[in-house]
């Protein structure tokens, strides 16, 4: 079948699961978004047609339209510091010897790893091996007996082996007959040939919770804590105790992954949330916490009212199909919880409104605020066990870092959503010059990048990585200058790379989207997160004042 047959019926099939079903509902009124027409388009060198709007604009463009729109953000004095702070680079010295040291160590510990598998097969081998000869002297000295057992009633004695096997899921060898059914030496013969071609199987990580453990999880599924990790904590607990925090510090300890410890307060911090100065932020606290229920109590009864009808209506819609997996999320207070935040967020921001994906970015902030409050783990947790006061807390805090996030990247999500676009054709011109095999596959079989990496910028990867993985991604990225709108960019530019065996392995369009859609990353920890961060800031060491693949 040709190109263009496949890309058909992979668009039927899959037509509610990839961006062309994402629609804007409110503000400017967004026509549903067909990734194949606009990449035609930007490939013939055309721009897409614009819709016509329900009301005339007023401002041309976006930055025009947010200079006469109340921004939910207000800057006063207390952020001035903060907002000074955010213009300063990291130490590059400090974060490239950081991500050289994360790939150093990552290699040694696969070849550690491949080391001790290679050890323990080769032990099960001579197990298997001593087995099999055990099994045959047995099956000699029966056959010289047989002839005297059971002559006198005719009957057939139970034949018990020493050694059996069993295909259990750890591989082990069955060594009695009460373990296993009984069998013939051959079966041990099998499991040593069985063993031979493990040799060829890639290890399998352990199954790991969604959400658990996120702070420490890993691919070995070892939650505890080193003593590496200790010292860390150390450092940002010396650090967040002063009266003054210095902020560019806690941005250098931060990019290699901040402890679950003190995460929502050093998020609150990173984010602008709260001031450096430890004196006032118990009351920026309560004068943010009483703003957005005053919001609440302004806004939120019209959310039937036919001007907002629309918005309320599709948020209701996307918030169960918000981390469908994850119990959490699906207890109808958090849903409630998830509701308030995007309506506010939607009536104060009219220059974009809601736009569907906006509801993944609030649930990493509201996981790891509610970890401010208890210590178990987090994916079956009972919100309704919390007091009143504590998941108010939590409310409000999740919908001014989300805000003060969805500052810096709103153009992804105004009216024809630009940021996106530009961020998508950025990403083609990367990968080009830094995997041009890649990028010659992806053009040889007519896979767009707009058709599988518009996600991946709508959703800043929360739909390809594990929510753990999403919050230690975000560590950095609240570190990281520019982290959402610029650092992004050379993130997903990795994290394609990084698939390169399976995207050449595969060798026609359906078979390349199906791929690209659903990567195999559920058993991903801190470790691949951290190497793909120490990949990106290379790319971004290297390729970030080359003016011919970015233009910022």
């Amino acid at each position: 079948m040709s190109n263009d047959g496949n890309k058909k019926q992979f668009w039927k099939r899959n037509a509610a699961k990839v961006p062309g079903s994402i629609q804007h509902v409110y503000g400017a009124q967004h026509p549903p978004f067909d990734p194949l027409l606009h990449a035609n388009l930007i490939k013939a060198g055309n721009k897409p047609p614009p819709a016509t709007p329900g009301k005339p604009k007023k401002a041309t463009t976006f930055q025009e339209f947010e200079s006469i729109t109340s921004d939910a953000w207000d800057v006063g004095d207390d952020d001035d510091e903060l907002l000074a702070m955010a213009a300063q680079n990291l130490n590059i010295e400090v974060v490239m010897e950081t991500a050289n040291q994360v790939i150093e160590n990552h290699s040694k510990q696969q070849e550690r790893q491949r080391q001790d598998d290679t050890t323990e097969l080769e032990q099960r081998e001579e197990d298997a091996q001593e087995e099999v000869a055990e099994d045959e002297e047995e099956d000699n000295e029966e056959d010289e007996d047989d002839d005297g057992v059971g002559e006198g009633d005719g009957t057939s004695p139970e034949v018990s082996f020493a050694s059996q096997s069993s295909p259990y899921t750890d591989g082990r060898l069955v060594k009695s007959q009460s373990e296993a059914p009984i069998g013939s030496p051959k079966d041990a013969a099998g499991e040593y040939a069985a063993l031979h071609r493990q040799r060829s199987l890639p290890h399998r990580p352990p199954v790991i919770p969604l959400v658990a453990r996120m702070a420490d999880q890993n691919t070995s599924g070892t939650p505890a804590m080193t003593e590496r990790e200790a010292s860390r904590l150390d450092k940002f607990k010396q650090l967040l105790a002063g009266p003054n925090t210095d902020l560019e510090e806690l941005r250098k300890l931060s990019w290699s992954g901040i402890p679950r410890q003190v995460r929502p307060i050093a998020w609150k911090l990173l984010s602008g949330y709260l001031p450096a100065n430890a004196e006032r932020r118990e009351s920026v606290l309560q004068r943010k916490r009483q703003e957005y229920f005053g919001f609440i109590q302004q806004y939120y009864d019209s959310r039937n009212d036919e001007p907002h009808q629309d918005t309320y209506r599709q948020i209701h819609i996307d918030i169960p199909r918000t981390n469908p997996l994850i119990p959490l999320f699906q207890q109808a207070s958090v849903q409630e919880i998830f509701e308030r935040i995007l309506f506010i967020w939607a009536i104060r921001h009219p220059a974009s409104g809601y736009v569907q994906g906006i509801n993944d970015l609030v649930t990493p902030f509201f996981v790891v605020y509610v970890f401010e409050y208890i210590e178990e783990e987090v994916e079956n947790f009972d919100v309704s066990s919390l007091q009143e006061e504590s998941l108010r807390n939590i409310e409000a805090d999740s919908f001014w870092c989300m805000s003060k996030l969805l500052d810096g990247i709103q153009d992804n999500y105004t009216f024809a959503q630009p940021g996106i676009q530009r961020k998508v054709k950025a990403l083609e011109e990367l990968v080009s010059r830094i995997d041009e095999s890649v990028h010659r596959h992806m053009q040889q079989y007519e896979v767009e990048y707009l058709q599988f990496a518009f996600r991946w910028m709508n959703n800043l990867l929360m739909r390809e990585l594990p929510l753990r993985c999403t919050i230690r991604l975000w560590d950095t990225y609240q570190a990281e200058p520019e982290g959402f709108s610029h650092f992004h960019l050379y993130v997903c530019a990795a994290f394609l790379v990084r698939w390169r065996k399976e995207i050449l392995e595969e060798k026609d369009f359906q078979g390349l989207m199906i791929l690209l859609q659903n990567l195999p990353t559920m058993h991903w920890g801190n470790e691949e997160v951290s190497v793909l961060l120490a990949e990106a800031y290379r790319l971004k060491f290297a390729f970030a004042d080359a003016p011919n693949h970015y233009k910022r």
